[in-house]
């Protein structure tokens, strides 16, 4: 009986120093898991390789609205009209991408902190989306995530000839990638891409690549030129 009574207890005791991690620190959500805290696979916190700082242009998605479609960014009471915008700043891997990265505490984004990042990223709902999507993953915590992206932002120097059209312009998208090489010291080709589409191809974004550090560098595989755009002419609708 002894014998029997002391292997129960050590069945007990192995199985409770067996329990998984995450439940130990973060306590057991639905079905034994913790929401925020536990995943696997590319979709980690900190684990990438490099940066792609997304600059859109504003005109080209306001184009895309449907008639009676609201957006704070296309119809300001203001009278305030963009041209390029930040739309993010997504940690990526040499080809893919984490998204929607686990993380200890649920992904909210203060309502101080969206107002601060209004200038560049004109949308509640793409500042929330953002941080929840692509943040998550950059390890940094939300407020990190936004300093980081305004700093890479304020890096990139638009080209004169972007300022605000007033008429549609239209370009190749190696004239685009050109334009900004020449206005950006230390930028070269392979460093940013064009994304186009929608009717008359029109320019939907540019993306900048930049290391953990916030240099320039290369780009993976997502950002190749052919997959983003491979029309030989883009529309830039004008800003009104």
């Amino acid at each position: 009986m002894l014998r029997r009574i002391a292997f129960i207890l050590a069945a007990v005791l192995a199985a409770g120093l067996g329990a998984p991690a995450s439940q130990a620190q973060f306590g057991p959500g639905p079905q034994g898991r913790a929401p925020y805290a536990e995943g696997g696979g590319r979709n980690i916190a900190g684990r990438f390789d490099y940066y792609a700082l997304v600059l859109s242009w504003s005109p080209s998605y306001c184009a895309g609205l449907q008639r009676d479609g609201y957006d704070p960014q296309c119809h300001r009471r203001d009278g305030k009209r963009y041209s390029f915008v930040l739309h993010g700043l997504w940690p990526q891997h040499e080809r893919g991408w984490p998204e929607s990265c686990p993380t200890r505490e649920r992904p909210f984004v203060p309502q101080q902190t969206i107002d601060r990042m209004l200038d560049i990223m004109p949308s509640n709902k793409l500042v929330i989306h953002e941080y929840k999507k692509h943040g998550t993953c950059a390890g940094l915590g939300v407020d990190g995530y936004f300093d980081t992206a305004r700093r890479l932002y304020q890096k990139i120097k638009v080209p004169a000839r972007y300022h605000n059209p007033n008429q549609t312009v239209t370009v190749s998208p190696r004239e685009v990638v050109s334009d900004f090489v020449e206005a950006n010291a230390g930028l070269r080709p392979e460093m940013l891409a064009v994304a186009c589409g929608g009717p008359g191809n029109r320019l939907r974004e540019i993306r900048v690549c930049f290391d953990k550090k916030g240099d320039y560098r290369a780009c993976g595989r997502n950002e190749t030129q052919k997959r983003l755009c491979s029309t030989d002419r883009v529309t830039l609708p004008p800003v009104r």
